[in-house]
């Protein structure tokens, strides 16, 4: 009984609007409160939750996309994709998709990468002769590939949750993220056939190095995160000081776009972001450590296993679940209380945990772009000056691909899932 009213208070804050980590927080204490349990266990499980050590690289990591971005980096990816595909109809759109992905392997955030992204393409689409609402919707949409592409915050609380190796989720996360980007781009491409959206003019390649030169210093800032942590030199967290290091030599000396002036704003915005999802991290484990007390995950997996434990039947109720569940809830929150409830139903018929972890992070990054609490979307909306519900119109064929691409993770891990021994031979 005592479950329902820490559920129904959680759902009924949610929908007056109350900011999820005190959704999580409020029903927890509720719930507490009824069974009798001292409240001194809140400070305890938040504490236990954040601290780990592979939790400072998040911090590490927005710092230094925040840091890349005011000097000057995400212009010069926008040039560079542009300069690279601009002469292709819809070349402009599919510069889109390619600068996010490029951008994503320094967020590691889908609203880093939606907000600094959108923040250049959105307007310059709906100058270029696009309409704002699919200007909204495809950057939206690209920007889900931040948590997938290397380094990505949601595999890093994943990991930590899991007990997993934060370095082997992101060394599966390269592939996928490319096929999704593909994907993404190759929709694009038609839609804008159909549309008769523009080409850009007809780059040189001359144009071309001239904006990979100008671009590169990101480039190698993404390919020396990969790595650093792929070959094993240094930690995921280690690795983030090293690319806040990285940022602030470009950005102050090479690309001179970022001034001493601005250090004291970004490190603010930085540590706002981080304490929000740190806070999230600690309210979510008090919640999940409720659910655990209650044995909510044995129910879950009796419950799931009772109606088949047929492999493939089980990865796709798992799916439809996270795909609802994303619609409406934050994504770190829903990795902290859903991982310890759905990964031993999932290893239980077979599934490795790292290509179960990669199936979880894209489910509900998904959700991100649908509503009703799709993060990206409204951040879109904001930049392109258009209705949600115009947005979400334009959403659902990226939807779709970004479905289809999960299908295809969740039923063909060998694409990719080839690169853990390759990589890590020793296991």
């Amino acid at each position: 009984m005592m479950i329902l009213l820490l559920f129904i208070s959680f759902l009924v804050l949610v929908m007056v609007g109350v900011p999820i980590a005190f959704c999580l927080g409020i029903s927890s204490v509720l719930y507490l409160m009824e069974t009798g349990i001292p409240l001194n266990i809140v400070p305890q499980k938040m504490y236990s939750g954040v601290d780990n050590f592979v939790l400072i690289c998040i911090p590490g990591f927005i710092l230094a996309g925040n840091l890349m971005n005011t000097g000057g980096i995400t212009k010069r990816i926008v040039n560079f994709c542009n300069a690279l595909f601009g002469r292709i109809t819809g070349g402009l759109a599919i510069a889109d998709v390619g600068a996010s992905m490029i951008f994503a392997g320094i967020s590691g955030t889908a609203a880093a990468d939606c907000a600094s992204i959108g923040g250049i393409m959105i307007p310059a689409l709906i100058d270029d002769g696009y309409d704002a609402d699919f200007a909204s919707a495809l950057t939206a949409s690209a920007s889900t590939l931040g948590p997938i592409i290397p380094p990505s915050v949601p595999m890093i609380v994943a990991g930590t949750v899991a007990s997993l190796s934060v370095s082997k989720l992101f060394a599966v996360g390269i592939f996928p993220g490319l096929m999704l980007a593909i994907a993404l781009s190759v929709l694009a491409y038609f839609i804008c056939k159909k549309r008769n959206y523009p080409k850009g003019e007809k780059t040189s390649l001359k144009l071309i190095l001239s904006t990979l030169k100008s671009a590169i210093w990101a480039i190698l800032l993404v390919l020396l995160i990969l790595f650093l942590i792929l070959s094993g030199v240094c930690t995921p967290t280690e690795a983030s000081i090293i690319a806040v290091v990285y940022a602030l030599i470009v950005g102050l000396f090479v690309y001179k776009d970022l001034k001493f002036k601005d250090l004291y704003k970004i490190v603010i915005d930085s540590m706002v972001a981080t304490a929000a999802i740190e806070l999230l991290v600690g309210l979510a484990n008090v919640f999940a450590w409720i659910l655990t007390r209650e044995q909510v995950p044995q129910m879950v997996a009796t419950g799931i296993l009772s109606l088949t434990t047929n492999k493939y039947l089980v990865l796709l109720l798992i799916n439809v679940l996270l795909l609802f569940v994303g619609t409406f809830m934050d994504t770190t929150v829903a990795i902290i209380i859903l991982m310890p409830i759905l990964l031993p139903v999932a290893t239980s018929v077979g599934v490795d945990p790292i290509q179960f972890t990669l199936i979880l992070v894209l489910n509900l990054v998904i959700g991100l772009t649908t509503p009703p609490v799709g993060i990206c979307l409204f951040i879109s909306s904001s930049i392109g000056k258009v209705s949600l519900a115009k947005i979400t119109k334009q959403v659902i064929p990226f939807l779709a691909v970004s479905i289809g691409v999960l299908m295809i993770i969740t039923y063909v891990p060998q694409l990719y899932m080839w690169i853990i021994p390759l990589l890590f031979p020793a296991g």
